[in-house]
């Protein structure tokens, strides 16, 4: 059964992922890509998860081309691409590629000679439903600054002036949201439209350029805007994607608020922990008496960090706000967060630690900008 909730994304409903890849190729780097891309194919097909690659060139213009690969799921993807080795291990293609564009989509059905016509809903590695979006696309990206600098910073990114929010006949900017957890900073955008195209348009606002290049010498990891390679890999290391959004079928209360919530994960625990926030937060929005109307996850590593727009304050009931509700849920938290990076020490279910874990986790809000206002 559906839930009721308006999901726009999920990671984990357990469906193959295709992912495609884009390219643009410079002349005269066929043969270097080439070899780069063999090395690639050797590396990833030993990752837990992936099932295929398929290399395609264009019959109508050579310096396009075409990656495809197959997955069992999302989680495994989202793990390697998101992982240093990933980062490394396409260096070697950047020299040779003009642009790039990655879409990523889960299986829904599927035709073959074994099955000449469509795979029911529910088949095995079958995505079971259309999902019902907004035509909203979410984003994050997270960085730290250097411990010290984190009120200078702060200053810096809540007074820009905002760019302009259309950017093309179909795509728009709808909402960034700007948080800080001591010294790491996480910006979550919403793009009505092609998401890649507002974040290039973003990029090249003299605003937002001017905001970046004043945040540099802050920054923990070195990068220079200037150098498209330095750029390329900052950017890629500071994306958190979002793995699941989610948004209650019941109208939306007048006094709704936007909190971010930074859950440190244990080594290697970061996607489950993931899970089991989005297996709360849809169970939330089947529920009219929950103060949680709707919510966004985004995971790197062991970094998760929850998006929620609720009704009241976050004290008014704690285990709601952290996404606890349930039996037993505090245990199964307790296994996959590390407590000694927040101060929480003992279990989650005594209402002191409850209190004290809401306390650590709720992120301060820097700058919070709708379209509209």
């Amino acid at each position: 059964m559906a839930p009721s909730g308006r999901i726009s994304q999920s990671a984990f409903d357990g469906s193959r992922l295709r992912v495609i890849l884009l390219l643009d190729l410079y002349e005269g780097a066929q043969q270097q890509f080439l070899d780069a891309y063999e090395l690639m194919c050797k590396q990833v097909a030993s990752v837990p998860g992936h099932i295929s690659d398929q290399l395609c060139q264009s019959i109508e213009n050579p310096s396009q081309w075409l990656i495809t690969s197959e997955w069992e799921s999302a989680p495994p993807f989202l793990a390697w691409v998101n992982s240093e080795e990933h980062v490394e291990t396409v260096k070697p293609m950047h020299s040779c590629v003009r642009d790039t564009r990655s879409m990523r989509y889960s299986v829904l059905r599927e035709t073959g000679p074994a099955q000449p016509t469509a795979r029911t809903a529910g088949s095995s590695g079958m995505q079971v439903a259309a999902r019902v979006g907004d035509g909203v696309a979410r984003h994050a990206l997270t960085f730290t600054v250097k411990p010290g600098s984190e009120s200078k910073v702060a200053d810096i990114l809540a007074g820009y002036q905002s760019p302009r929010a259309q950017v093309d006949e179909t795509t728009r900017l709808r909402r960034t949201s700007l948080f800080m957890h001591g010294n790491r900073v996480v910006r979550a955008v919403e793009v009505e439209g092609d998401l890649l195209v507002a974040l290039r348009h973003v990029a090249r606002q003299p605003e937002v350029r001017a905001v970046e290049e004043a945040i540099n010498p802050y920054l923990e990891q070195d990068r220079d805007l200037t150098d498209p390679e330095s750029a390329r890999v900052f950017f890629t290391r500071a994306a958190l994607p979002a793995v699941q959004h989610v948004v209650s079928s019941r109208p939306a209360p007048a006094d709704l608020s936007r909190h971010a919530l930074y859950y440190p994960a244990k080594e290697g625990c970061g996607m489950e922990l993931a899970r089991l926030l989005a297996d709360q937060d849809r169970a939330a929005a089947d529920d009219p008496k929950s103060p949680v109307y709707g919510s966004t996850v985004f995971q790197r590593d062991d970094i998760v960090v929850r998006l929620i727009d609720i009704t009241g304050e976050l004290d008014l009931d704690p285990v709601a706000s952290l996404g606890l509700k349930g039996t037993e849920k505090a245990a199964e938290l307790e296994l996959l967060l590390d407590g000694a990076a927040i101060g929480v020490e003992g279990s989650l279910k005594t209402e002191r630690n409850i209190n004290r874990l809401l306390s650590h986790a709720d992120m301060l809000p820097v700058t919070d900008r709708s379209a509209d206002s």
